[in-house]
C-alpha cells in the first residue's frame, strides 16, 4: 500500500525557517508565517521536511486512495516560494487574477517573493481555501 511521505510532524517550523539559506527568503517566511497564522488560527506545524501547514483534514478518493493534508501552507523552496492553497475552489481563480506575480502548477501556486503580490488577495485566498475544504470535508475532526 502508498505511503504518504508528506505527514504532520513535531519539527521545528522556526528551525526550519532559520535554515532557509537564502536572508530575504527567510524573511518572506516569517511574514507568511504570520499571515497564515493570523487568517487561519491553527499553529504552524510542519508537514514532511519542507511544508509549513496549517490545520488539517482527511480525504478519501473514489479510488480508495486517502490520507491526511494540511488545509494550506507554504514552503520557501530554493527558486520559489510554494503556497498550498485548495485547487479545486471555483473561486480560487478568480482571487488569482488579482494577486500579483504568480505561476501555478498542479496543486501549487508560486510566487517569487512576499513583495510580489498583493498580501490583502493572499489573506483571502488563505481563507477562501479553509472554508472550501471545511465544507467539502465537514466531518472531519480537527487535529492540529
Amino acid at each position: 500500500m502508498y505511503e504518504l511521505k508528506t505527514k504532520e510532524n513535531d519539527n521545528s517550523v522556526i528551525e526550519f525557517i532559520e535554515g532557509v539559506a537564502d536572508a530575504k527568503k527567510r524573511e518572506d517566511a516569517y511574514r507568511l508565517l504570520d499571515i497564515f497564522t493570523e487568517i487561519t488560527g491553527y499553529p504552524a506545524k510542519m508537514w514532511g521536511s519542507s511544508i509549513i501547514g496549517f490545520g488539517s483534514y482527511h480525504y478519501k478518493y473514489a479510488s480508495g486512495h486517502e490520507g491526511d493534508a494540511p488545509l494550506v501552507g507554504f514552503s520557501p523552496r530554493k527558486a520559489k516560494i510554494s503556497l498550498y492553497l485548495a485547487s479545486n475552489d471555483p473561486e480560487r481563480d478568480a482571487l488569482l487574477e488579482s494577486l500579483g506575480k504568480h505561476t501555478q502548477g498542479k496543486g501549487c501556486v508560486y510566487i517569487n517573493k512576499v513583495a510580489d503580490i498583493d498580501v490583502d488577495v493572499l489573506r483571502k485566498l488563505i481563507r477562501q481555501s479553509v472554508e472550501h475544504l471545511r465544507k467539502l470535508y465537514p466531518n472531519d475532526e480537527e487535529k492540529s
